[in-house]
């Protein structure tokens, strides 16, 4: 079977790809339109048809419309209620619900040859679950989910075996943690619905002493559900105007919020525990891109292991759903080997990009220690190799890199990408020798757990060393990644540290770079030394001369 995964409803618009219960591509329309989380100007902020992502994984799988046996659209409108009734105040909902039930035919309108009839819907939730217990390594799992909002509730819980999955939770909105913390991301002058990660970098710096408040709002029941009613911020601090400074206030109630956090999600892990007695876990959802609270489930929580869908948001859906009609049809789903599912180049295409561009460049016999050279002259490096990354996180196929030996390159780092200055920056390290530097839950090759850095270590990188002691590593497998393992032994062997500083390959409002088109606008306006593209070394500065690829 053929499935063509899609998610086009709230935010994150995206495609998958799924063939015979393999994953053979996924992408984020982002990285094709180039507008952040996918969202146009208002009245279309709520639905974005991911036309771009959808076209390019067929045509990588060399497949037409018309070839697909499926099309799995992540969202349900037969479960949907009016937001009123469901004590929501969206605008917007009756929009998108419209989108939603006309989903078939703007889909065979942009897929020219797709048969509206082979398009399935597949409640929110379920393909959330899907997207963490069928591309698991770990063959039946409990998964947990929560988010937003999905048709109707904000939580699932439940288990997967032999791939089929049985629902043991379920919460109704209005309760519904992740539209909490969007409210508290509003308040605090971010971007609701897309900065929720930055109040979890903000509560780092503060004490949770509005916990006792925050904890009447917020709070698990004993039937595997939970309570989140709308917390009165204002009258706990002051609002946050966006681009004002943060004060302690603000970084208290952060603190205080991301603590009640973990503790329901620990609450809700072991009543789910209770339930299944499974060993491991997988967990999806916008929430379960809170790697703090991901952590504390791993090292306190009841199940020996964790796995986190690296695309845990909305994008996700895309894939999970293909999955999850692969597995209602008999398919036997393949675990998810890699993050690396979106686009490519060949070497040739990739000097026909600088070519056209005409930037002096060289091929470099060995591009790893080109970098590492680079790297370890505390020279800032842009990194793109391979297939993109299908997810918020760049794993090292789209990346910036530094030196972690100097505390200054944080600040330089988040000048570079226009972020604000209480962000940190991350480590890669390669799997062998992680355990000697950070404590904590290994291997962790997504970056979705955070870590304590060994006191030994927090004065050699400090760079990557959050304000709480703490780092959200990466771990490179030599098997997996052979090219940035390599980068990391050459810069260990030029510095003594086996770590190198890994943010993501973009600068502020401005999606994950994708394209050779968008590396080289990066490269371009960005105090940048070298960009790395395929076996190609650009440097800063320097005049163009054609078919200067030297071996």
């Amino acid at each position: 079977m053929r499935i063509l995964g899609i998610n086009a409803l709230f935010h994150d618009p995206a495609a998958a790809l799924v063939a015979d219960g393999r994953i053979v591509a996924a992408a984020e329309e982002e990285r094709f339109s180039r507008r952040k989380h996918g969202k146009r100007p208002v009245p279309f902020a709520a639905w974005e048809l991911p036309v771009l992502s959808a076209r390019w994984c067929l045509e990588h799988a060399g497949l037409s419309p018309g070839d697909l046996d499926a099309v799995a659209y992540s969202y349900d409108p037969a479960l949907a209620l009016p937001a009123a009734e469901m004590g929501l105040d969206d605008p917007w909902d009756h929009l998108r619900q419209t989108y939603a039930r006309e989903a078939p035919a703007f889909l065979a309108d942009a897929l020219p040859g797709l048969d509206p009839a082979r398009v399935r819907f597949v409640a929110h939730h379920v393909a959330h679950a899907a997207s963490a217990g069928l591309a698991a390594p770990h063959a039946d799992s409990a998964v947990l989910v929560l988010d937003g909002r999905g048709e109707c509730a904000s939580h699932l819980a439940g288990r997967y075996t032999g791939g089929d999955l049985e629902v043991l939770a379920a919460q109704r909105l209005p309760q519904s943690l992740g539209l909490v913390y969007e409210e508290l991301t509003e308040h605090l002058g971010f971007l609701r619905s897309s900065d929720e990660y930055k109040v979890m970098a903000l509560a780092a710096y503060g004490k949770p002493r509005f916990l006792t408040e925050v904890r009447k709002y917020l709070h698990a029941t004993e039937d595997g559900g939970f309570r989140a009613s709308a917390v009165p911020w204002a009258a706990l601090t002051e609002p946050r105007a966006p681009g004002q400074e943060w004060t302690q206030d603000h970084a208290d109630l952060a603190a205080s919020t991301q603590q009640c956090l973990e503790e329901l999600l620990l609450d809700l892990a072991r009543w789910l525990h209770g339930r299944t007695g499974a060993e491991s876990l997988a967990m999806a959802g916008g929430v379960a891109l809170n790697c703090v609270a991901n952590s504390r489930i791993a090292v306190e929580g009841p199940f020996r292991r964790v796995w986190v869908q690296p695309a845990a948001g909305d994008a996700g859906t895309a894939l999970g759903a293909a999955l999850q009609l692969a597995a209602d049809g008999g398919a036997p789903t393949a675990p998810m080997d890699g993050a690396d599912l979106g686009r490519g180049w060949s070497d040739e295409e990739l000097r026909g990009w600088l070519e056209r561009a005409q930037v002096p460049y060289e091929r470099r016999p060995d591009i790893a220690a080109a970098v590492a050279e680079t790297l370890a002259a505390d020279g800032i490096v842009a990194w793109f190799q391979g297939r993109s990354e299908y997810g918020p996180r760049a794993l090292g196929h789209r990346s910036l890199m530094a030196h972690p030996g100097r505390a200054e390159n944080l600040e330089r780092l988040n000048h570079v990408k226009g972020r604000e200055e209480f962000r940190p920056v991350a480590p890669m390290v390669l799997a062998d020798r992680a355990a000697e530097i950070f404590e904590g839950p290994l291997p962790s090759p997504y970056m979705l757990f955070v870590h304590g850095v060994a006191r030994p270590w927090r004065d050699r990188i400090p760079a990557v060393v959050h304000v709480d002691g703490t780092a959200r590593i990466q771990t490179v497998e030599p098997r997996r990644e052979p090219l940035v393992a390599r980068m990391l032994a050459e810069f260990e062997h030029r510095t003594g540290l086996p770590v190198v500083v890994n943010t993501s390959l973009n600068t502020a409002g401005r999606p994950m770079v994708d394209d050779p088109r968008d590396a080289l606008e990066c490269f371009g306006s960005a105090p940048v030394d070298l960009l790395a593209i395929g076996p190609y070394a650009v440097r800063r500065g320097g005049a163009y001369a054609g078919g200067r690829a030297s071996a």
